[in-house]
């Protein structure tokens, strides 16, 4: 059997919507297919559960009322054009600044 490799579709540091659920966030880690717990991938409803055989994104997150951290599916993700800047506490623990509508890594560090 032939395997492709996976090619994230979005990078570290830009900012992302859901497609179904109105939040959005700043992508600060990826995982080339699913790597988080069973129970949790069980927990999402059947109908609109993900596949797991495609890069999962880690968003420092926010909606309308708070911010938290997402890991969400790459088919569930879009480009957020909006150019808002994210307002999780946590972003400047990780970015420096945004150039160009993708935040820097602090110190140049990668991911």
């Amino acid at each position: 059997m032939v395997r492709t490799k996976k090619i994230a579709k979005f990078q570290l540091g830009q900012v992302v919507k859901h497609r179904v659920y109105p939040f959005r966030g700043v992508i600060f880690d990826v995982d080339p297919t699913f790597s988080n717990t069973e129970e949790w991938w069980l927990s999402i409803p059947e109908d609109v559960r993900p596949k797991k055989d495609q890069p999962y994104y880690h968003l420092l997150a926010e909606n309308e009322d708070t911010e938290y951290v997402a890991y969400v599916s790459e088919q569930n993700l879009l480009p957020d054009e909006t150019g808002d800047p994210i307002r999780h506490p946590q972003v400047f623990e990780i970015f420096d600044d945004v150039e160009d509508g993708i935040y820097q890594f602090r110190n140049s560090q990668e991911h």
